[in-house]
């Protein structure tokens, strides 16, 4: 595949996608308002927005009827978390709708008593809740079991299970993310038992993705793992191809990045983690306090196979890893 340049993704029109109701709901001054702020890309859209619009159509919101929806993507740039979470803030939201541990960690002093629905990896690690199941303040959401659930060890084992003979397992992955020392940990703990190398890539920003990449295949990785976190949340195409173009095969439990080059995803659902953030939302505009709702766990694990990308690698799959998938891409 074609290598993109990164230095120059996203810069047309990246910063503000706002999608807002009519002019006569935006007036009323009982109709609900919620803010919405992501640091990836608004193009697809992606399953952040769109399960979590499902989400609160089965709850009865109806945009410009009955509630007003202001979405804001940084566009795979975070620096601009902090002036976009501003704009929102000045509108009054009843309620903020905040996803990822970076997002969150950069307006977390700004958000005030205003509730905050957060969607991220570890919210107790991170410190945005006392617990799960008492958060306690103005935070509550839903937890994607990223961190001390032991995930990223999880997919390392996947790797070696896929990949047998494999002694080298690059990390591509953000070292500023609040959580990445321990999937350091993990993979470091994983790979001693398993017989393994674990090479680190770290990437802060998105002009250095390349450079990680290349990297890793000059260190002649036999696969990576890649953590969720960004800028690599927003370049999950990009990165894919990537992959394909060094011929290093990939487990991540980001779907897109599976779906556009990688091998194997283990991970929460997305969709469906964000389309039960519009239960909280819905609890909240109806009076309940994020302190009194505890945070939920991301009921649903999926092991995606791309079976394209073992065949253009020359991969066999293991038979007995293949039975355990929930999807198989041909």
């Amino acid at each position: 595949m074609r290598r993109r340049h990164f230095a120059t993704l996203g810069l047309a029109g990246a910063g503000v996608l706002a999608l807002r109701t009519n002019s006569r709901a935006q007036q009323s001054p009982n109709v609900p308002r919620i803010g919405w702020i992501w640091h990836g890309r608004s193009a697809g859209p992606p399953d952040e927005m769109t399960g979590f619009r499902q989400g609160l159509q089965e709850f009865g919101y109806v945009a410009g009827q009955n509630v007003i929806v202001d979405y804001r993507f940084t566009e795979g740039h975070p620096d601009r978390i902090v002036g976009l979470a501003a704009e929102l803030i000045q509108m009054r939201p009843d309620v903020l709708v905040v996803l990822g541990l970076l997002t969150m960690d950069a307006i977390k002093d700004a958000t005030g008593n205003i509730p905050v629905v957060l969607l991220t990896g570890d919210p107790v690690g991170a410190g945005f809740v006392a617990s799960l199941a008492r958060p306690g303040g103005h935070i509550t959401g839903v937890s994607l079991m990223q961190g001390a659930s032991g995930l990223t060890g999880k997919r390392i084992e996947l790797l070696k299970d896929a990949l047998p003979a494999a002694t080298r397992i690059g990390l591509l992955f953000n070292p500023e993310y609040s959580i990445a020392a321990a999937s350091i940990e993990q993979a470091q703990q994983v790979a001693s038992r398993r017989g393994l190398t674990v090479v680190p890539a770290p990437v802060r920003q998105v002009n250095e993705i390349d450079a990680a990449m290349a990297k890793l295949a000059n260190e002649h990785v036999h696969a990576v793992d890649v953590e969720p976190a960004a800028p690599i949340l927003s370049y999950q195409q990009e990165i894919g191809g990537l992959l394909l173009r060094y011929r290093i095969p990939a487990v991540s439990e980001l779907r897109l990045l599976i779906e556009a080059g990688g091998l194997i995803s283990y991970g929460p659902n997305i969709f469906e983690s964000a389309r039960r953030m519009a239960y909280y939302v819905d609890r909240i505009l109806k009076g309940a306090k994020p302190a009194d709702l505890p945070v939920e766990q991301a009921s649903k694990l999926e092991l995606l196979i791309n079976m394209k990308t073992a065949r253009l690698l020359g991969i066999e799959l293991p038979p007995i890893l293949l039975a355990r998938a929930d999807e198989v891409i041909e």
